[in-house]
């Protein structure tokens, strides 16, 4: 062979490329069709069925964006090839552009009697044929025309986001509909070849290993007649056989390959598609399941498995014999693979209640795999959450997006902020939508942080978003590498036999400590406010609802709204989903979730009344409702009672400005409307910057490298302005709070801020109303704080996080844009600053050198973006954004501003007022939430968190109509524990000691 290798691999890709593939299949003919377009949403296959089909031909265009078209298939088998040695299957072409699985059109196959075949997908476009004596082929195929949305990665608008703007015109041309006759050698052929030459481009050429492959495969393309490819197939095996024959290094990285088909719950199509594409995809396993005995699917969600139990009850028992046999596998133990960030603590802990419960009650399985693959960052909350709730593994892969730092380990102990730690995976293939390829197999070898320590890894491989979940193709690969010289060893099984090993190979790994922040896509903590701000007060909602509920179910024997507020927190946590509340998804998506909101909240508020009337009482006193875990106008946490005054607020007109104080702090605003000064009252102290103000706006160029709704890029410090023109300046007075309104118009847009002060009180409040109309602009709100402030504290989950305000390191640097709930907190010895808001995530906060020397803390909280993909809409229109600055506060003041802001009070007529059900002897002991038990055996749940980062103990003292039998600790499903945070417990008191941040939940049984 004089051939050189370069030569030798065109011959062998052409001759696969012109003569092996096209004859796998070696004979087609075409179908008979009729055809019925859905004139508006989906319809089940029953209502499908009994319309008038009329003829349709290979050719023509179908499908409206978002439509559906059900196609009537009918034919025979030709009688040549009914029997035993053929494999026939129908192949369907409805028009597939060769680009990305699960961004295009898509199809469902119906038998007559309405069981689900599988689905049709660019890459898995077959479905399997019975060669029955007569050969009859009859099907209904539901055909879904989804546009592809994707194509215009991060810069372009695209009117196929909403079904509004999307139009009526087809974008598909059916290319084909034939039974065609599948020469399976030919088949398996091809499959050697593309794992063979996969392998070959990853190895080095000078290796004799590649020299063995090149050789073989030329051997093989010599041994066959290009004339007669099937005829000769059977040598091409032969020649390669010995190839692939030859086993794996025992120094080979070992890969654990896992069926998954990474499927987001909204994203560029609504859910009612998501819930499609579930059951396409779940239909493709099941059937790949009857003929291979290997596959091991794992799907999450809980969410996903409720859709198919609803919509497609046949398929979804299908699924559960699946699952009982261990090899349809759930996985992750939530509702949905939410978000990490932004959801509050007790929205995380449901998902973990939700979705394990859902896998409990349906299938008897409690997952121990947190299964967050795609999430936009980790909360260093999760590993105590997730380990309250009963797992113990974590796996993501997202993180392998970073911009900037490698993360140094692929399999570590993951260390939250109470210090709890949770054995986690990060898969080294960098993709949870791997085919198996050389290249993929290659890449997991490659980078493995672990080498010489352990030598194990995870590749989730299937098409995911709708493009069908795994094939039989990636099966073929998985058979052929199971032990291949020069290969990664692969074996197909579940993660939890993989995590088991791992752990049992890697006793000791090493630890990371606190969030696992993601170096890109820091946009989503902004993007879509009104997404976010329906989550925020959703949140307080269902605090409120339950709490009010279970009070009323004790002190009045109101029966407790179990089904509904069941229902409620289902949709909340759906909307919690990766690409929902980071506002990443299409406009149809966002409206959807916005009226969702609405609705949620109306049936909260009605939840609420019921239970307040059931305890106000007649008479006409005014009475405060107070859900907070602290203290609000003299009213205890979690009760009702008569408000306090607290004083009065004194203003004077300066200059054009105001000066407006109450004893404790005095504020400056000048004509420009800018906050001059906020100082304490008493002893002088200034906390406005020298020279600047607070609470300005300021308007940024916001065009990110590339994910528009997604990023936000460290160059948009670059270009920024101060909105400082004034259209009016007004001091309002009233109910003892002194306002000032100040108006501005900048660009297309303008901005309202009203200014206030109540009486007791060290908090300036700031209520912003925009009507934003900018696009690409990014604004921020400023305060310039008067302290030197090495680290900030954040809210997340049950407690907080403290982030540098430097830039030592590259991790620093990276850290430009950061998440936080409902308060930032700065400060330095003795002193310090809490910053808060009601509906705000996204905050930068830096450290600015000032004139004459010292530095300024910025606190910049990020209030609106205006990206215009996917949604060219986004943001537009007037929101109401509400902030406050306290000043002289220490944590635990911050921690009490962010529920004050979240929950207004409730002031009702009644007639006096109502006791707590429990009572927490100690501030940093913070209730989160109150609640009867998901069992509805009439037990009170107690959910609390040490809330400063301080080893803490205290007594909880309940009430007397709680008539408690017993209090035992429990996890986040309410079963039974060792007690750990517990001490004593003495008729209805309990003596806590608690860790920092530790959760603790009680379950109080009623005598």
């Amino acid at each position: 062979m004089h051939d050189n290798s370069r030569l030798v691999t065109a011959r062998i890709a052409r001759f696969v490329d012109e003569r092996i593939t096209p004859a796998i299949y070696p004979s087609a003919r075409p179908l008979e069709l009729t055809a019925w377009e859905v004139p508006d949403e989906p319809v089940p296959f029953a209502e499908a069925v009994g319309q008038r089909f009329e003829p349709f031909t290979v050719g023509r265009t179908w499908g409206k964006p978002w439509g559906t078209t059900w196609f009537h298939v009918t034919g025979e088998v030709p009688r040549e090839w009914r029997g035993a040695g053929h494999t026939v299957e129908m192949l369907v072409d409805l028009g597939f552009s060769g680009g990305q699985p699960g961004f295009q059109a898509e199809g469902l196959v119906y038998e007559p009697n309405g069981a689900i075949v599988k689905a049709i997908e660019p890459f898995n476009s077959y479905v399997p044929l019975p060669t029955t004596a007569d050969g009859a082929i009859d099907l209904f195929v539901e055909a879904a025309s989804n546009p592809d949305v994707g194509s215009n990665w991060g810069w372009k608008a695209s009117p196929f986001g909403d079904k509004e703007t999307a139009g009526t015109d087809p974008i598909y041309t059916l290319r084909h509909v034939n039974v065609a006759l599948r020469d399976v050698t030919v088949w398996e052929l091809d499959r050697d070849f593309w794992t063979l030459r996969g392998l070959l481009a990853e190895l080095p050429a000078d290796l004799p290993r590649a020299a063995e492959i090149l050789r073989a495969l030329e051997r093989a393309v010599d041994a066959m007649d290009p004339d007669d490819v099937a005829g000769t197939a059977a040598a091409g095996r032969e020649a390669l056989a010995g190839v692939l024959a030859q086993p794996a290094y025992a120094s080979a990285h070992r890969i654990t390959a896992v069926g998954h088909a990474h499927i987001d719950s909204a994203w560029l199509w609504p859910t009612r598609e998501t819930i499609r594409k579930c059951a396409r995809t779940f239909s493709n396993v099941l059937q790949l399941m009857e003929v291979d005995d290997e596959i091991v699917f794992a799907c999450s969600s809980a969410q996903q498995f409720a859709w198919m139990k609803e919509f497609y009850p046949e398929l979804f028992e299908r699924i559960r014999a699946r699952v009982i046999e261990g090899r349809f596998v759930p996985v992750g133990g939530m509702w949905v693979e939410s978000d990490t960030n932004l959801p509050g603590g007790e929205a995380l802990a449901r998902q973990f209640v939700a979705g394990k419960g859902f896998f409990l009650r349906e299938f008897g399985v409690d997952p121990l795999e947190v299964w967050l693959p795609d999430s936009f960052g980790y909360s260093a909350a999760l590993p105590q959450i997730a380990a309250a709730a009963g797992s113990e593994y974590f796996l993501t892969q997202k993180i392998s997006w970073n911009e900037t730092n490698v993360m140094p380990h692929h399999t570590f102990e993951w260390e939250g902020i109470d210090g709890t730690r949770i054995f986690t995976h990060f898969p080294p293939v960098d993709t949870y939508n791997s085919v198996l390829s050389g290249q993929e197999l290659a890449r997991a070898q490659r980078q493995y942080a672990e080498k010489g320590a352990a030598n194990s890894s995870l590749v989730p491989f299937g098409f995911g978003d709708g493009g069908g979940g795994p094939t039989r193709e990636m099966l073929a690969a998985a058979s052929r590498t199971a032990s291949l010289e020069g290969s990664p060893t692969v074996r197909i099984a579940s993660p939890r036999r993989f995590f088991d090993d791992a752990r049992a190979e890697y006793p000791h790994p090493p630890v990371w400590t606190g969030e696992l922040y993601l170096e890109f896509h820091r946009g989503t903590y902004t993007s879509q406010a009104r997404t976010k701000q329906g989550n925020r007060r959703s949140e307080h909602l269902l605090r409120e609802a339950e709490l009010w509920a279970a009070t009323a179910q004790v002190r009045a024997g109101v029966d407790y709204p179990y089904e509904e507020l069941d229902s409620i927190w289902q949709t909340v946590l759906l909307l919690q989903f990766h690409d929902i509340l980071p506002g990443s998804s299409i406009a149809w998506v966002h409206k959807q979730a916005e009226a969702s909101y609405r609705e949620v909240a109306g049936r909260l508020e009605a939840v609420i009344a019921t239970s307040i009337d059931a305890l106000r009482g007649a008479g006409d006193e005014s009475v405060v409702f107070n859900a907070s875990p602290f203290a609000v106008a003299g009213v205890p946490p979690l009760s009702a009672g008569v408000p306090m005054r607290a004083g009065e607020v004194t203003v004077s007109r300066v200059d054009g400005g105001a000066v407006f104080e109450n004893g404790l702090v005095r504020v400056s605003i000048d004509a420009t409307g800018r906050v001059t000064s906020l100082a304490d009252a008493l002893g002088g102290r200034e906390f406005v910057a020298p020279g600047q103000s607070l609470a300005e706006l300021q308007l940024f160029r916001d065009t990110p490298n590339q994910w528009d709704a997604w990023d936000i890029d460290e160059h948009y410090r670059r270009h920024g302005q101060t909105l400082t023109d004034v259209t009016s300046f007004e001091v309002t007075e009233k109910d003892g709070r002194v306002a000032v309104r100040v108006l501005r118009e900048f660009g297309e847009s303008s901005v309202m801020q009203d200014f206030s002060l109540a009486a007791g009180s060290t908090t300036l409040e700031i209520t912003t109303t925009l009507d934003w109309h900018e696009r690409q602009k990014l604004i921020k709100l400023a305060f310039p704080i008067d302290v030197r402030a090495e680290r900030a504290a954040s809210e997340i989950q049950f407690g907080h996080v403290y982030r540098a305000t430097h830039e030592n390191t590259s991790w620093d640097v990276a850290r430009f844009e950061t998440s936080a709930h409902r308060w930032v907190h700065v400060g330095e010895p003795g002193v310090g600053v809490a910053v808060a808001n009601d509906a705000t995530y996204g905050h930068d906060i830096t450290r600015q050198p000032r004139e004459g020397g010292g530095t300024t803390t910025l606190v910049r909280q990020s209030l609106l973006r205006a990206p215009v993909f996917p949604d060219p809409e986004a943001d537009q229109g007037t929101h109401v954004l509400r902030s406050s600055v306290t000043v002289g506060a220490e944590i635990i003041d911050a921690v009490r501003e962010g529920y004050r802001i979240n929950l207004p009070q409730r002031v009702l007529p009644g007639s006096g007022p109502v006791a707590p059900l429990v009572v927490v002897h100690n501030p940093a002991i913070v209730v989160e939430a109150i609640k009867l038990a998901e069992d509805r055996s009439g037990d009170v749940i107690v959910r609390l968190y040490e809330s400063t980062g301080v080893r803490s103990g205290g007594s909880i003292d309940f009430d007397g109509a709680l008539d408690a039998a017993t209090v035992r600790e429990t996890d986040l499903l309410e079963r039974e524990l060792p007690a750990r945070a517990v001490t004593s417990a003495s008729g209805g008191t309990v003596q806590l000691a608690v860790g920092p941040f530790q959760i603790v939940t009680l379950r109080v049984s009623r005598a």
